[in-house]
């Protein structure tokens, strides 16, 4: 892990709320969207992907940072992410960056796996 990079993401600055990373393909629709809701309720988020080619690519340091992975489908979960704090909801790649469906279909994901843990 890079010192600078573990730095910034124990930051003190960030605040006390809880830091949801929110991961999809490539980080650029689903999980900037869903990042903006989670936000809704108070939490600290962050998007990334898993491609090559994401905007912000998921790392070490990212996972490091956060308290809850949220991945937007199960194909996208990798080996290193850590189950226990990882959450997968079944949003598919067809949407639009804060498309209303896609906003109404991460609420009842979202919320769903909250009464089912």
């Amino acid at each position: 892990m890079r010192k600078n990079a573990l730095w910034n993401c124990r930051n003190p600055f960030q605040g006390s709320e809880k830091r949801v990373l929110v991961v999809c393909s490539a980080g650029l629709l689903r999980s900037p969207t869903c990042a903006w809701l989670l936000s809704q309720y108070k939490y600290n988020t962050r998007s990334c992907g898993i491609h090559d080619y994401a905007l912000i690519q998921y790392d070490d340091v990212l996972e490091h940072w956060a308290d809850e992975i949220v991945v937007m489908n199960p194909e996208l979960v990798i080996d290193t992410m850590p189950k226990e704090k990882t959450t997968v909801l079944n949003i598919p790649d067809i949407f639009e960056y804060m498309d209303k469906t896609l906003q109404k279909r991460i609420k009842e994901e979202y919320e769903n796996t909250l009464h089912n843990t």
